[in-house]
Parts: structure tokens; sequence; C-alpha cells
């Protein structure tokens, strides 16, 4: 499968969830046992994205690296991690 057809599928997928997708009213209550899952759900997509790296898959590895940046990044948003992406290096030419 091309890298082209992987990612229409991924954002067919997409599509379908928001299409279908309903926001609930209730408020989010998250226990820190939920939260540590998740983080390793995050941690196992990055140990998958170095693995496929390593296989010279990199569109894989692309994708599990941004599931896991995914998953931190709505921890963060809830507030139930902190941390900060680092920034941008300014390369020496």
């Amino acid at each position: 499968m091309s890298l082209e057809e992987r990612v229409s599928r991924y954002i067919s997928s997409a599509e379908k969830v928001f299409r279908q997708m309903a926001v609930t009213k209730a408020s989010v209550d998250v226990d820190s046992d939920k939260v540590r899952e998740v983080v390793e759900w995050a941690r196992a997509y990055f140990e998958d994205a170095k693995h496929y790296r390593e296989k010279k898959k990199f569109e894989v590895s692309l994708t599990s690296v941004a599931y896991c940046e995914g998953l931190l990044d709505a921890l963060r948003l809830w507030g139930t991690v902190k941390f900060a992406w680092p920034k941008k290096v300014k390369r020496v030419r």
C-alpha cells in the first residue's frame, strides 16, 4: 500500500468518525489509573514508531508517533498531565 493510499484510509476513517461523533454533555472525570493507561498507550505507539523507523517503514513510524502525540496532547488539554513540547532549535548554516 502506498503512502498516499494509507493517508487516504486514515482520512476516510476520521471523516466517518466526525460525521458520527456526538459530544456528550457530561463533564470529563478521569481517574489517575485511566490517565496512566492512556500514557501507556502513548508509550506503546512511541515504541512502535522507533521499531518501524529501524525497519525503514517510515510511513508506519510517522503514523505511530502521530498517534502518540495526539494522546499526549489530549491528556495535556484535559489538564491530566503537564509537559511542554520541545521548541524548534535553529540550525547553524
